[in-house]
C-alpha cells in the first residue's frame, strides 16, 4: 500500500505525529484506538450519570414513602382534617406506586449483579 502523504495545511496533519509528512498506519490506528477510548470513556461517564439518577430517584421514592405517614400525622395535630383524609384516600395509590420505583431499582441491580455486568459498559462493534 501506498504510503498516504499531506497536502499542505491538510485538515489531517495533526495525524502525523512524527512529522514526516506521511500519515502511516501506526499513526492512523493510534488515532483510531485514541477515538474508541475517548467513546468508551465517554459511554461510561454516561452509563455512571444514569446509574446515580436512578439511584437518586429510589432514594428520593423510599424517603416519601417513609415520610408519608409522618404528613398525615402533622395534618391531624395541626386540625386539617379535611388534609388528613385525603392524604389517607390517596395512601394507597402512593404507596403502590413508589414501591413500583423502588423494586424495579433494585430487582434491576440485582439481576446487574447476577450477570456480573454492573459495572461495565456494553462496546459497540
Amino acid at each position: 500500500m501506498a504510503p498516504k502523504k499531506l497536502e499542505p495545511g491538510s485538515k489531517y496533519a495533526y495525524l502525523d505525529k512524527n512529522g514526516d509528512g506521511v500519515v502511516s498506519d501506526e499513526e492512523m490506528m493510534m488515532e483510531e484506538k485514541m477515538i474508541e477510548l475517548e467513546d468508551l470513556r465517554s459511554d461510561m461517564e454516561n452509563e455512571d450519570k444514569k446509574q446515580d439518577a436512578q439511584r437518586n430517584m429510589a432514594w428520593f421514592a423510599l424517603f416519601g414513602m417513609l415520610l408519608y405517614p409522618a404528613l398525615v400525622v402533622i395534618s391531624i395535630w395541626a386540625n386539617l382534617a379535611q388534609a388528613a383524609d385525603v392524604l389517607g384516600d390517596i395512601a394507597p395509590t402512593y404507596f403502590v406506586s413508589v414501591a413500583a420505583i423502588v423494586a424495579a431499582f433494585y430487582g434491576k441491580e440485582a439481576l446487574s449483579a447476577r450477570r456480573g455486568d454492573s459495572v461495565k459498559v456494553s462496546q459497540r462493534k
